[in-house]
């Protein structure tokens, strides 16, 4: 096997787990957890059918008809949020506790933003964790490595907001 064929190899922690499956969604037509579990086994990600199944529902995976008729798991097809976004239902904020309180180190605001720190490597899947529930008063996320700057539309909504988050984060799901 050369070099290049080589498949991609993935930390074995469970954001990164997280981040396979949402890509194997994104990338390939998946039917059932037993293909998904082939292709991530595919990655040298082994996970038992319960596991696959929680991390389906913690990244709010939904089966959805495809047009050609085909029922596939699905990431983000929901119907889109409103633009300036909602308050998260308390499904959301269990699911956002799940993800958040494992990988969340800190919380702080300046006016009319938020300075999110993370775990290494996790920014990125906590940035795309707050912009997919589309939260009022927040405009939208920016990560790095291990920091997010989450952008709010003015300094109540960071203030408000920044302790939401906390409080969220220091939760166990």
């Amino acid at each position: 096997m050369t070099q290049d064929s080589q498949p991609m190899q993935r930390p074995a922690s469970r954001v990164a787990r997280l981040k396979a499956i949402e890509q194997a969604l994104e990338n390939n037509v998946v039917t059932s957890q037993a293909e998904l579990s082939e292709i991530l086994s595919s990655q040298g990600i082994e996970v038992t059918q319960a596991t696959l199944s929680r991390d389906l529902d913690e990244i709010n995976a939904t089966k959805t008809r495809l047009p050609d008729g085909v029922l596939a798991y699905t990431v983000g097809e929901h119907a889109p949020a409103e633009a300036e976004g909602h308050e998260p239902d308390e499904r959301a904020q269990q699911q956002m506790s799940k993800v958040l309180s494992g990988i969340v180190t800190s919380v702080a605001h300046a006016r009319n933003l938020i300075v999110v720190h993370t775990s290494s490597g996790a920014a990125q899947y906590v940035a795309s964790v707050i912009d997919r529930h589309a939260v009022l008063g927040i405009l939208g996320t920016i990560a790095g490595d291990d920091t997010v700057l989450v952008i709010c539309q003015d300094d109540q909504s960071a203030l408000r907001r920044s302790a939401w988050l906390l409080d969220i984060a220091s939760k166990r799901g």
